[in-house]
């Protein structure tokens, strides 16, 4: 049961909220440029508010303070959609190369194979081999760190050459995806 105090808190924080929503939730939309997304910025925005409401109510400017919180979420959010697209367009910048007579059954072996692989060893795999992006432009692409691309690189490919029996698996690999095979299958 809640206290006078805590009512007390309530009923301001209420207060703030219907005089101040709105303006929040305009900054947020003119900051992202979405419509949906302000209003999801800006009740964000006063749900932290009033996990601190004692902090906040007792600053100076009380409206300052909530549209920094607003501005920090809305770059988080612009940063996150922005390294999101990086991904996908490191992913897509390699064009596709046709080949003419093309070695099926090669390519289906290689595509088998690589479904087998967990998604993020299938993935680094694919970026470093087939893609030739470097492991700096592979960890980037996948969000991960350039030593996790070294250590998933290492072991897809040891298993690549268990499945594949083969040597000269990354010629294989990379001469499967240039020949128009994609690596579709499960995520796991």
């Amino acid at each position: 049961m809640g206290t006078v105090v805590d009512d007390a808190a309530s009923v301001e924080f209420h207060a703030f909220f219907e005089r101040h929503y709105a303006e929040l939730s305009r900054l947020a939309h003119l900051l992202t440029g979405e419509s949906d997304a302000a209003d999801d910025l800006a009740a964000d925005a006063l749900l932290a508010l009033w996990n601190r409401w004692d902090r906040v109510r007792a600053a100076d400017h009380p409206a300052a303070y909530a549209r920094g919180v607003v501005a920090n979420l809305a770059r988080t959010r612009i940063r996150s959609a922005v390294r999101e697209r990086r991904r996908i367009a490191l992913f897509w910048s390699q064009r596709e190369e046709k080949i003419e007579n093309p070695d099926i059954a090669g390519v289906v072996d290689v595509q088998e194979a690589l479904r087998r692989l967990p998604f993020r060893k299938r993935a680094c795999v694919v970026l470093r081999h087939a893609f030739d992006l470097s492991e700096k432009d592979t960890a980037l692409a996948l969000g991960v760190s350039v030593g996790t691309v070294k250590s998933q690189t290492s072991k897809g490919m040891a298993e690549l050459q268990r499945l594949l029996g083969a040597q000269g698996v990354p010629q294989r690999v990379h001469a499967a995806m240039a020949r128009g095979g994609e690596t579709g299958g499960r995520n796991r």
